[in-house]
């Protein structure tokens, strides 16, 4: 079943995989595919229960989003 997200993974040159979620701009990562694609969910998630709760979403910690 899909779900009819657009999600872009990226092997990135340590051997761990980032996941975005493209609707969204929410990203995670991990070592693995699979598990880059769990935080993902996660953090999708949570951001989504932040939004209802009207509080603020967890602030990223990813290198790509260091300005």
């Amino acid at each position: 079943m899909s779900t009819g997200r657009e999600i872009r993974l990226v092997e990135e040159d340590d051997g761990w995989w980032s996941a975005i979620d493209e609707e969204t701009g929410v990203a995670s990562q991990g070592p693995s595919r699979t598990e880059a694609l769990a935080n993902l969910d996660e953090a999708v998630e949570a951001t989504r229960e932040a939004a209802e709760a009207d509080t603020d979403a967890p602030e990223p910690d990813a290198p790509w989003f260091d300005e």
